[in-house]
């Protein structure tokens, strides 16, 4: 009888070892995603229990985020139509469940989400990718915020040759949207990646870029904040406070000044931010007009509902026409087409143009996307300083 148990044993340790065997060697036979030559783009997962699994990209329009993906024996799959040469984000729906591609390495956090990573080749998406070139330093400096009642952290990136001289430089601030961190700009944007291409080719000028976090609830992004770090609700309405803003003037730009070899007047700084550090880079220079002289706006246009706080007209014309008489170098608006904050861009537009304002407008495809806060960064990174 023990001997009978003991074989039967034996045998069903076997076999749940070729289960596993046939399981892993087709997973390793599997490849996902997969770029076609003609730029459609094969997806596949492996699946034995699930009954439905979608694929949710950006690519995807904004009324239609995911298709079903098509099984086949273990293996749903689908094939996308032509892609355009750019970065895209996907993630499958496992019956319901959102899950990053389990063969895809490359998976960036998307504030408390994760996504998978896909770069169709092409002359924008070069600038998105790690190539063979003098590469810059990314530091994450922790600093004290007297503004907020905390130190916080920031991310720093100075030029390839910053190690190697006493040289000063200029200063571009980039402000992440809503949901985002200190974080977003590096990972999702591939900030680095494109100075780092832009100024191997002589494009753009060595500059130092500064992303703050603008939450000003949050020390640092989740899971890297102090555990006896001041800690608050996360609240957007917070966007209308200036609390945030207050503090990149009061204890940002004082430290970036004086822990970095940086030219400190106002042609040698800019600040670029979308969605809510576009709000918020209209509050700071709005605020401050002999700050900054070059100005990016983007995706984030001008509130008609005082979502974000009393809205005072007048005082706003005031703002702006200090702003005006301070002569920046260049203020850049950009708005995709199909983005939800589009029509506040265009009540932006009408004030500035009543005021003669002037400005530069861009007008992309696409919506509130990763995809245009990229491409924007490209074009507007080789006019700052020149």
């Amino acid at each position: 009888m023990k001997a009978t148990f003991f074989i039967r044993a034996i045998v069903a340790i076997f076999l749940m070892l070729c289960i596993k065997s046939t399981s892993a060697q087709q997973q390793n036979a599997i490849i996902s995603p997969v770029l076609n030559p003609d730029n459609t783009v094969t997806f596949k997962l492996i699946s034995k229990v699930a009954t439905s699994v979608k694929l949710k990209a950006t690519w995807m329009p904004s009324a239609k985020p995911s298709v079903d993906m098509i099984k086949a024996d273990s293996v749903w799959s689908y094939t996308t139509e032509k892609l355009d040469p750019d970065m895209y984000r996907y993630n499958y729906l496992l019956d319901g469940v959102e899950i990053t591609d389990p063969l895809n390495s490359f998976v960036e956090r998307a504030g408390i989400r994760h996504e998978s990573i896909l770069i169709i080749p092409g002359p924008i998406s070069e600038l998105y990718k790690v190539n063979d070139i003098p590469h810059g330093t990314l530091s994450k400096v922790w600093y004290h915020s007297p503004t907020l009642g905390m130190k916080r952290r920031m991310y720093v990136y100075t030029p390839p040759t910053y190690l190697e001289n006493s040289n000063k430089y200029p200063v571009l601030y980039l402000l992440h949207g809503a949901g985002g961190d200190e974080n977003s700009w590096t990972a999702l944007g591939r900030a680095v990646s494109i100075l780092d291409n832009l100024i191997a080719t002589g494009k753009a000028k060595e500059m130092i870029v500064v992303m703050p976090n603008g939450n000003p609830w949050q020390a640092a992004s989740p899971n890297e904040a102090p555990e006896n770090s001041k800690a608050e609700k996360a609240d957007v309405i917070q966007m209308g406070t200036m609390r945030f803003e207050k503090s990149l003037v009061s204890d940002v730009i004082p430290f970036i000044e004086s822990h970095y070899r940086t030219y400190n007047d106002k042609n040698n700084r800019a600040i670029v931010g979308f969605s809510m550090g576009g709000l918020q880079t209209q509050h700071i220079t709005n605020s401050n007009p002999t700050l900054f002289s070059f100005i990016g706006v983007l995706s984030m246009g001008l509130m008609d509902n005082n979502r974000f706080g009393p809205y005072n007209k007048e005082e706003h014309i005031q703002q702006i026409n200090a702003l005006q008489k301070s002569n920046p170098k260049l203020y850049w608006i950009g708005i995709g087409k199909d983005d939800y904050l589009y029509a506040t861009v265009v009540n932006l537009r009408k004030f500035y143009d009543q005021q003669g304002f002037k400005y530069q407008y861009r007008e992309s495809n696409g919506g509130h996307t990763w995809s245009n806060w990229s491409l924007y960064l490209t074009e507007l990174a080789p006019t700052l300083f020149k």
